[in-house]
């Protein structure tokens, strides 16, 4: 998989960044987008459309991009430039490159094929509900629809439109929701169950004087996202062997998101019972980003309660651990992924990503308001409390030399730092982001990746292999440990010199033994719901009837 750059033009400037999703193999125009160019022209100078100007940019926002004509091959879009002469508008025109169409509703350019509002000219205008008035209009506990009805304010931005012009779901973000959820209070969110500061920088026990920043452990996750399959274990096996040891004694340990469709459940069951976490990443994996951003409460209880029922029964995962999320592409499913979430007790959420910064954030609960913008994630964090951790993924810095202050994007996922190809500029990646994070409030620094990433790019294994050795070797307060295991140690602040004997950290220390079966069951199945494929499901349990799929995850059939 790869991340789908998205075109971000800011005052005329074409920018590249990444937007941190994941992508199937083969299915995203990396190439072409990364190579692409825009000219900014003067279109009220070239173009003749002086004379109505003013009226096609009233009320549009300065980073909207529209079409002037639905005719010719969707390539050529516009925005609002107010950076003229005298403050004059002119219109800054953009052409995808060839082969490409403009997406209006994703503000992007993508495949051809994959943009069906080639015959519209802008996105559709949203009317917006009345929040800011210069006197009080409605009665207490209402607030004003944009057509100027009054509706009770816990109507608002529940995903059922109550306002007759619809303009109570219209205005929904975390920062207008007007039922989101407050600002951290330290005195009101206590540990073990909920945890907050100011702008998320702040560790869990310094604050209270219990701990400081230098006797606090340095925590690395590794997490890899998709199926689990017989090549990608082959280089979890290189990094997690039993003669890896945190300084605690127990054997380095990773999170692995599992996708469905294609995974080896019963290498699955093998990283279980080593001592690795297992989270849900879907069964689908679907590969329309909107489907995630965009899907309902049943959507997602479907597809991440399902996965779990599947992981749990088909890699015999019987302790509950199952308890952590991944959003496909990172597209964060709002308030209704994490309604599904509490009401399915999954504990955390590791989709939503922190923007790149001085000093790095740390965990927290949902208890309170995201810290810090929502960035990434196609702008759909959730709003309300939710009683669920987060575990962010901070950007990390990709520059070639941190000395040099380029203006460069962060990257979400190690997979998607699109300017590393050799081998000493992924060694340098890993080092300077560890640093960054263990020379300011050593925030757990999250490595995520892709696993068939490092399995292309020859000798990266060998890279992270190298230095991890580097840095158990070099520092006696670094932990390769699961996110569970850092909700865990948050829930339980304690100091490096007590951390051998910490006893959340000693299940499943160094497991020695043989895996539970090691010739599985390579059943050959199929499933209505996908036609005329027959996929191997492989597993140290008695084969379902059925491949387990979406309506069916258990694999026994249909009950309608």
């Amino acid at each position: 998989m790869s991340c789908l750059p998205g075109f971000v033009f800011i005052c005329g400037i074409f920018v590249i960044s990444v937007e941190g999703q994941f992508r199937g193999r083969n299915n995203g125009p990396d190439d072409l987008l990364a190579s692409a160019s825009a000219q900014v022209n003067n279109v009220n100078r070239d173009g003749g459309y002086q004379d109505n100007v003013e009226d096609l940019c009233k009320g549009r926002p300065a980073n909207e991009y529209f079409r002037l004509t639905t005719e010719g091959d969707c390539r050529d879009v516009v925005r609002c430039d107010r950076a003229g002469i005298a403050g004059t508008i002119r219109l800054a025109s953009v052409k995808c490159p060839s082969g490409l169409s403009f997406d209006l509703e994703r503000q992007t350019c993508d495949w051809k094929a994959k943009v069906d509002n080639c015959d519209r000219l802008s996105k559709p205008r949203l009317v917006k509900p009345n929040f800011n008035t210069e006197e009080p209009v409605c009665p207490d506990g209402q607030l004003q629809c944009g057509n100027g009805e009054c509706i009770s304010q816990s109507l608002f931005c529940d995903k059922k439109p109550d306002c007759a012009d619809g303009s109570d779901e219209n205005a929904c973000s975390v920062e207008t929701d007007p039922n989101k959820a407050d600002p951290c209070d330290p005195s009101q969110c206590l540990l073990p169950d909920c945890f907050c500061s100011a702008d998320g920088t702040t560790a869990p026990g310094v604050e209270g004087g219990k701990l400081e920043i230098s006797n606090l452990p340095m925590m690395i996750t590794f997490t890899f996202n998709g199926a689990v399959n017989d090549e990608n274990v082959r280089v979890y096996d290189k990094l997690f062997h039993g003669e890896r040891l945190n300084p605690n004694g127990c054997t380095a340990k990773a999170t692995y998101f599992v996708s469905h469709k294609y995974s080896n459940y019963s290498a699955v069951q093998e990283l279980h019972r080593k001592g690795h976490e297992i989270g849900v990443f879907s069964i689908t994996n679907d590969e329309d980003p909107n489907y995630w951003t965009d899907g309902s409460y049943d959507n997602w209880l479907a597809e991440m309660a399902g996965d779990r029922l599947i992981i749990e029964r088909f890699a015999n995962i019987t302790d509950g651990t199952v308890v952590g999320v991944r959003a496909p592409y990172l597209r964060i499913g709002g308030n209704e992924q994490f309604n599904m979430m509490t009401d399915q007790f999954f504990a955390y959420d590791s989709s939503i990503t922190a923007p790149l910064g001085r000093v790095p954030l740390w965990p927290y609960t949902l208890h309170f308001g995201i810290p810090h913008k929502c960035h990434g994630n196609h702008n759909n964090c959730p709003s309300r409390s939710h009683p669920i951790w987060e575990m962010p993924i901070n950007e990390l810095d990709r520059r070639d030399d941190p000395d040099f202050d380029e203006n460069l994007t962060g990257c979400h996922l190690v997979s998607s730092c699109s300017n590393i190809y050799h081998k000493d500029q992924f060694r340098q990646l890993l080092q300077h982001n560890f640093e960054r994070h263990y020379s300011t409030n050593k925030a757990p620094l999250s490595l995520s990746f892709d696993p068939s990433w490092l399995i292309s790019n020859k000798g990266f294994a060998d890279v992270v292999d190298d230095w991890m050795d580097h840095v158990l070797a070099t520092y006696n307060d670094v932990y390769f440990v699961t996110e569970l295991q850092v909700i865990q140690w948050m829930q339980n602040p304690t100091g490096t010199q007590s951390l051998r004997d910490f006893q959340e950290w000693k299940d499943k220390c160094a497991v020695k033994g043989q895996p539970f079966c090691s010739l599985p069951n390579p059943c050959p199945l199929t499933t209505r719901e996908l036609p005329g494929e027959t996929i191997r499901l492989h597993t140290c349990i008695e084969c379902p009837k059925n491949y387990p799929w979406i309506q069916d995850p258990t694999g026994d059939g249909f009950s309608f």
